[in-house]
C-alpha cells in the first residue's frame, strides 16, 4: 500500500484546466421518461426526437477538483459534467480543501465539499482505515444535507474510500446504488494482499462490490477480475471506459517546441508521466535505458510526476549512471504535461497493473507514439503496430525493444500516433461516457426490486458475513495470472 500524500493533491490545483467556474444549475424536464424493463439496460436515448431520460444523481467521491490525487478525480469531474451537460441533476459530494467553498454550482454540476472534523487523522498509510472512517462520517453529514434539498434516483460511488456512506445512503433514502470499482487491492499488489490493512480494504471493496445493484467497471480485464475476486455476477458488470477531454491535450506548437527544447536536447526524448509507485513499472523503463542509450546517442529520458517511489527511483537512476540523461521534474501542470508528450519520440507506460490505461490515451491525444505495457486495460487499447507499440509487463528488454522499434522508423511512429489519436476523439469522449453510464442506472433502477429481494433472501439464509479470505496470491487463484 502506497503513501496517500496531501502535498500532490495540493499541487494538483496549478492544472487550471480543471478548476470549477461557476455555472447556473440545469433545469429538468418534470415528466418522467420511458420504463426500463427488468434486466435490460436502457439506451440514454428513447428514440428520434425524444429527450433522454434525466435522472438525479448523488455522485460520491473522495477527491474532486481541487482535490487531485490521481486520475479518479479527473474522472468523476469530467463523467459529472458530461452527465450534467446531457440533461442529468447531478449533485457530486466529496471532500474539502482548503480555499474552495463548502457548496458551489459549477459546470452545471452541484458540489457539497465535506470539511474535516476537529479532531484529524494522518491522511498517510499508517492511520489510513482509520482516515477513512473519520472521512465517512463528515462525508455522510454532508450527503445527507444535501437530501434535505430534494430527492434522487441513484447514488453512484466511486471506490472503496467512500462505501460506508453509500451503504448508508442507500439504506437511508432506499435507492438503488451503483458502484465504480476502478481499481482493486488485489491488483494493485499484483494478487497479494501482504498486510492485514490490505485485506481489510479487499473485504471492503467485497462489501461495496456485493451490495451495488450494478458494478461498473473500466475495461474487460477489470470485469474479469471484480467478477473472480468478488463473485459478482457478469449480468450486474457493466464495462464503461473512461473517457478523455481531447481537446485538453492539444496545445500551441510554440508550448511543445519549449518542452522539446527544456527536455530534448539534439537527441530522441522519451517520457513517462504518472505517479511514482511501484506498479507503474517506471523501474524496467529505466533498466532499459542504458541499450537504448547506446543505440541511440543523445537519447534524453523525462520521468514526469511524483509519489512515495520517487527516492527508490531516483537512486536506480544514479547507480546506473543516468543522471546525466534522466530528468525528473516532479509535477507538471497547466500546458506544460501535454506539451512533453507532445514534445516526445516515444510516450512509454510500463505499468505492472493498469486496470484502464488513461495515461496512454492522454498520451495518444497530445499526439505521441506509444509504448505500453501489454497488460489489464492497457491491452485494449493499443493495437501493437497499428496504434502504438507493446510489450510483456516486467520486461526491460521488451520494453527497449518497442521504444527502439519507435525510435528507429520516426515516419512509422508518426502514422501510430495519428491513428491513435483519430482512436481516442472517436471511442473515447466524455458525452458516450455519460451516455453509457446512465444506462447502468437505468438497469439498477429497473432491476432494484428484483436485486433487494435476492439480497435479504441470502442475508437470511447466509448471514452478513463475507466469503473467507483464500490465502496465497488471489490473481492466480482466480486464474487472472
Amino acid at each position: 500500500m502506497t503513501t496517500l500524500r496531501v502535498d500532490e493533491q495540493l499541487a494538483a490545483t496549478k492544472d487550471r484546466a480543471h478548476r470549477p467556474t461557476l455555472t447556473s444549475r440545469p433545469q429538468l424536464p418534470a415528466q418522467p421518461g420511458p420504463t426500463a424493463q427488468p434486466g435490460a439496460i436502457v439506451p440514454a436515448h428513447s428514440g428520434p426526437g425524444v429527450p433522454p431520460q434525466t435522472r438525479r444523481i448523488l455522485m460520491l467521491s473522495w477527491e474532486y477538483p481541487p482535490v487531485l490525487v490521481g486520475g479518479l478525480g479527473r474522472h468523476v469531474h469530467a463523467l459529472s459534467v458530461a452527465l450534467a451537460a446531457a440533461g442529468h441533476d447531478v449533485t457530486v459530494v466529496t471532500r474539502h480543501a482548503d480555499g474552495a467553498p463548502l457548496e458551489e454550482y459549477a459546470d452545471g454540476v452541484r458540489i457539497l465539499r465535506a470539511p474535516e472534523d476537529p479532531v484529524t487523522f494522518p491522511l498517510a498509510t499508517s492511520s489510513l482505515l482509520a482516515w477513512t472512517m473519520a472521512f465517512n462520517h463528515t462525508l455522510t453529514r454532508t450527503a445527507l444535507r444535501a437530501t434535505q434539498a430534494g430527492s434522487y434516483d441513484v447514488i453512484h460511488a466511486h471506490d472503496w474510500l467512500v462505501a460506508h456512506t453509500a451503504m448508508t445512503l442507500r439504506d437511508h433514502l432506499d435507492i438503488p446504488l451503483v458502484s465504480t470499482i476502478h481499481a482493486t487491492e488485489a491488483g494493485r499488489h499484483q494478487g497479494w494482499l501482504p498486510e492485514e490493512m490490505n485485506r481489510t480494504i479487499h473485504g471492503v471493496e467485497q462489501w461495496l462490490s456485493s451490495e451495488s445493484g450494478r458494478v461498473i467497471v473500466c475495461s474487460g480485464y477489470m470485469r474479469d477480475e471484480v467478477g473472480a475476486l468478488f463473485g459478482v455476477p457478469a449480468g450486474r458488470v457493466d464495462v464503461v471506459a473512461n473517457g478523455v477531454e481531447s481537446h485538453r491535450w492539444k496545445v500551441p506548437a510554440r508550448d511543445v517546441a519549449a518542452a522539446r527544447a527544456r527536455f530534448a536536447g539534439d537527441g530522441p526524448l522519451v517520457t513517462f508521466a504518472g505517479r511514482l509507485v511501484y506498479e507503474k513499472g517506471v523501474q524496467h523503463l529505466i533498466a532499459a535505458l542504458p541499450r537504448l542509450r547506446e543505440r541511440h546517442p543523445g537519447l534524453r529520458a523525462v520521468i514526469a510526476g511524483d509519489g512515495p517511489y520517487r527516492a527508490e527511483l531516483e537512486a536506480e537512476v544514479h547507480r546506473r549512471g543516468l543522471g546525466g540523461m534522466v530528468t525528473m521534474p516532479g509535477f507538471l501542470g497547466g500546458n506544460d504535461l501535454p506539451a512533453l508528450m507532445a514534445a516526445s519520440d516515444c510516450f512509454a507506460v510500463p505499468s505492472i497493473y493498469e486496470p484502464f490505461g488513461m495515461v496512454a490515451l492522454e498520451g495518444a491525444a497530445a499526439g505521441a507514439p506509444l509504448a505500453v505495457a501489454a497488460t489489464g486495460g492497457l491491452a485494449e487499447i493499443v493495437e501493437p503496430g497499428a496504434t502504438g507499440m507493446t510489450f510483456r509487463p516486467h520486461d526491460p528488454d521488451g520494453l527497449g525493444d518497442a521504444v527502439d522499434a519507435l525510435l528507429s522508423d520516426r515516419e512509422r511512429a508518426r502514422a501510430m500516433a495519428r491513428r491513435a489519436r483519430r482512436m481516442v476523439h472517436d471511442q473515447y469522449g466524455w458525452a458516450a461516457i455519460a451516455q453509457r453510464t446512465a444506462a447502468s442506472y437505468a438497469a439498477a433502477i429497473a432491476n432494484d426490486a428484483t436485486f433487494t429481494a435476492e439480497r435479504t433472501e441470502q442475508r437470511m439464509s447466509q448471514g452478513r458475513a463475507l466469503p473467507a479470505l483464500p490465502e496465497g496470491n488471489l490473481l492466480a487463484a482466480a486464474g487472472l495470472r
